[in-house]
């Protein structure tokens, strides 16, 4: 069975740092691209930031420069580092299997909330 447990959100200051993780489990992690979609209070699934299994990153136009994501193979784990946080960067980050807006499973997710 196919899982993804985020961790990591919280409430943090603007211009305040975040590091959010993904558990995977199930399947070879390491054989996949992963990616990071989030949602905004309101707003539909917006793409963040994806990962390629030999290790190639894009990000959205939104968050680049200011995002890292990484993953860790030998932990099965999917990180996204959030740095210069803005109060537009609230949302519930969700870590998904596959590239971009084509995945296949997405993880429960994890609050970001951005507020001073």
């Amino acid at each position: 069975e196919v899982q993804l447990v985020e961790s990591g959100g919280g409430l943090v200051q603007p211009g305040g740092s975040l590091r959010l993780s993904c558990a995977a489990s199930g399947f070879t992690f390491r054989t996949y691209a992963m990616s990071w979609v989030r949602r905004a209070p309101g707003k539909g699934l917006e793409w963040v930031s994806s990962i390629s299994s030999s290790l190639s990153t894009s990000y959205a136009d939104s968050v680049k420069d200011r995002f890292t994501i990484s993953r860790d193979n030998a932990k099965n784990t999917l990180y996204l580092q959030l740095s210069s946080l803005k109060p537009e960067d609230t949302a519930v980050y969700y870590c998904t299997r596959g590239f971009r807006t084509s995945y296949d499973y997405r993880g429960q997710g994890t609050q970001v909330t951005v507020s001073s």
